[in-house]
């Protein structure tokens, strides 16, 4: 007699409280597995390991990356690839990991798997991101950075200015911190992009 056999036999003599008990064990079993399954796929895919694992963004925006403030800096605190790619809010998250799908399928098709690929769609990537970020106002660069926690008095009188109206506009950060991660491709600047919020 199979196993089926034998559930089914049993199930038969059970009332209908502990056959209700049983498929509600079962169901919370598999969501569980299922939701500890996608965090932990979620959190793997962002690591740095993980987004520099193709040589596209080993070899060439990971390659900038390297040495930069973001990278290094005084206070040790170290931005990966996720922290300003990838939304913190669950959401988001999950709707970008989706988005993301397609860069996968870039990778898998060789889209920009030479540097001169790379190079020739590199101003369209970066619109692309640019855009993100101003729709969401530079969510991800004020996870970390606060005007709140900002000492101005260590900033110069220009920047100073310039933090000032951006905060009173909504500025997002990316129309005037762009380029110090990665390379500035050629072209207009995020600030020239018009974006329908």
């Amino acid at each position: 007699m199979g196993w089926y056999q034998n559930l089914r036999q049993r199930c038969a003599t059970c009332s209908r409280v502990t056959l209700g008990a049983g498929i509600l064990f079962v169901t919370l079993a598999i969501s569980f597995v299922m939701l500890t399954a996608g965090a932990y796929g979620l959190a793997w895919t962002n690591t740095e390991e993980f987004c520099i694992g193709c040589h596209e963004m080993r070899e060439n925006v990971y390659a900038e990356f390297k040495g930069t403030i973001h990278d290094k800096n005084r206070s040790g605190v170290r931005a990966i690839c996720s922290n300003c790619h990838v939304p913190h809010e669950p959401l988001a998250l999950v709707i970008r990991k989706m988005q993301a799908s397609m860069e996968v399928w870039g990778h898998l098709t060789g889209k920009i798997d030479t540097k001169e690929k790379f190079q020739k769609l590199r101003y369209e990537l970066a619109v692309k991101e640019w855009t993100r970020m101003k729709k969401n106002g530079s969510q991800e660069c004020r996870n970390c950075h606060h005007f709140e926690a900002m000492e101005a008095e260590k900033q110069t009188e220009k920047a100073q200015a310039r933090h000032a109206k951006a905060r009173a506009e909504g500025t997002p950060c990316i129309d005037c911190h762009f380029g110090i991660a990665h390379n500035e491709p050629d072209g207009p600047g995020p600030k020239e992009l018009k974006i329908a919020k």
